[in-house]
């Protein structure tokens, strides 16, 4: 048995849950609505504020959805309850991050600027404070679109291992490598 997929969701007050046609489960809380479609093995079952997901057979397969489908909608309860955050950082000489409204301004060192619209359903703000690098804060409800866009902007200049230089995460530590051996 899946240890992921047999412990059940825990529903906290303000939240309701409801599955509906063609196995479609909306998660409604105090920051939003997120719906996610659930393959049609597998049972969800809301009762007495808890969400438990079960799977008819064995199968090799049921038993990869089962804990898939248990983790995708506890990260639905925790995004319309508490929401996610990414915060980036602009590691370079030169590099700079702005923002108006959902537009991302951001000079990475190339022969232009870049232009990157984030989408409507996450809040994106910008930091520029002397001394320190330009930060980037991603902000939403859904954990996948936060994800992907922040991984997107990371993609535009990705961190290099010999001077750091590139936009990283926060929390993420870069493995540094030697340059080239000194003379003989």
């Amino acid at each position: 048995m899946s240890r992921v997929g047999k412990k059940p969701i825990t529903v906290p007050a303000g939240v309701t849950i409801t599955v509906g046609a063609d196995n479609v489960v909306s998660v409604k809380g105090p920051k939003g609505e997120l719906k996610q479609a659930v393959d049609r093995d597998i049972v969800v079952e809301v009762k007495d504020g808890h969400v438990n997901i079960g799977r008819p057979t064995d199968q090799i397969r049921h038993r990869a959805l089962h804990g898939l489908y248990r983790a995708l909608l506890a990260n639905l309860v925790k995004g319309v309850t508490e929401g996610y955050t990414k915060n980036l950082e602009l590691v370079g000489v030169g590099y700079k991050a702005a923002n108006q409204g959902n537009m991302l301004d951001l000079s990475l060192g190339y022969s232009h600027n870049i232009l990157f619209e984030v989408p409507k359903e996450l809040k994106v703000s910008t930091t520029t404070e002397k001394g320190q690098n330009p930060k980037i804060f991603l902000e939403g409800i859904d954990k996948q679109l936060l994800g992907q866009v922040a991984a997107k902007i990371r993609g535009l200049r990705k961190p290099e291992p010999y001077k750091g230089k590139g936009v990283k995460y926060s929390d993420e530590f870069i493995r540094r490598k030697a340059g080239k051996a000194a003379g003989k």
